[in-house]
């Protein structure tokens, strides 16, 4: 893959097709003079390719951010890979050219992310949490519905949430058994583990949240910390999170984490409160994959 200059890009551009190669919002916003658009996060962004310019022995520079960015490179590589042969990556891409005072084609409107404010509540028909039990020879994993929540957002920085589960929800996606099904169903939910007739609901109350320093879109940006109530037992909990705005209205959040039941009074099969349990061992922790989506009040 060969990759050039600013200079050598000047030099080059005209006899080249110049491809901007992120998303459309961006190349609308602010894009190199005579650069068409194909960007390299689709799926078809090879067939696209193919679309605008079919003869693969075309000369084609390709460029993106720029800076630690791998989009152009990563472009460079899927057209070379496809049979094109003469393949340039400007690495440099729009940072290095705004930085030389070089113009550009657009509307000038830098696209971002609009910052949270205020109370969010939680949608509880989009929102959902999966759950994952295990023993030593097997695994069961299921959902839970959420009966409602809601998060307070002050200048984009969370400040606190509150979420309710629905217990009586709770609901196996494995076994397709309708009679094995149904067994587990009401395992879970008598004594043994959630008591669910006499604890129909379980909640988690975030009264603080730490921002998490160089986070990237994608992995945890807080650590929440609070409490949750499961079984009438209330213990403290914290977990790091993913927490973003889809737009000013709506916020979605996603976390995984460990719980141990047994801290709660979920105290079936624990090979720590019994002996000799042999096949009849359930691991002590239930792994959660909590994901909210929650609208503006």
């Amino acid at each position: 893959m060969k990759t050039i200059s600013l200079s050598e890009l000047q030099a080059q551009k005209d006899g080249a097709t110049l491809i901007h190669v992120l998303p459309e919002e961006h190349f609308d916003c602010a894009h190199l003079p005579g650069a068409i658009n194909a960007c390299v996060y689709e799926t078809i962004f090879v067939s696209k390719v193919a679309e605008l310019i079919p003869d693969k022995t075309s000369s084609i520079i390709v460029y993106g951010a720029g800076g630690d960015s791998l989009d152009a490179t990563t472009a460079a590589e899927k057209l070379t890979k496809a049979g094109y042969t003469k393949i340039a990556a400007f690495t440099g891409g729009i940072a290095e050219w705004q930085r030389n005072n070089l113009p550009l084609e657009g509307s000038h409107t830098t696209p971002g992310s609009a910052t949270p404010q205020g109370r969010y509540e939680l949608d509880t028909e989009t929102s959902l949490v999966r759950w994952t039990g295990r023993n030593l020879f097997n695994h069961h994993h299921g959902t839970l519905r959420l009966s409602g929540g809601h998060i307070e957002v002050q200048n984009g920085i969370l400040q606190s949430a509150r979420f309710t589960l629905d217990m009586n929800s709770i609901a196996c996606d494995d076994l397709v058994d309708t009679a094995y099904n149904a067994m587990l169903i009401r395992h879970l939910r008598d004594d043994d583990f959630f008591a669910v007739d006499r604890f129909p609901t379980a909640e988690f109350v975030c009264t603080h949240a730490d921002p998490l320093p160089s986070c990237t879109p994608g992995i945890p940006n807080y650590t929440l910390h609070g409490t949750i109530t499961l079984r009438g037992v209330t213990q403290p909990l914290s977990f790091p999170a993913v927490i973003a705005a889809a737009d000013a209205d709506h916020l979605t959040g996603q976390a995984q984490f460990e719980l141990d039941r047994t801290q709660f009074g979920s105290h079936y099969g624990s090979g720590r409160l019994f002996a000799f349990l042999g096949k009849h061992v359930v691991n002590d922790h239930v792994h959660l994959h909590i994901k909210l989506h929650a609208k503006r009040s």
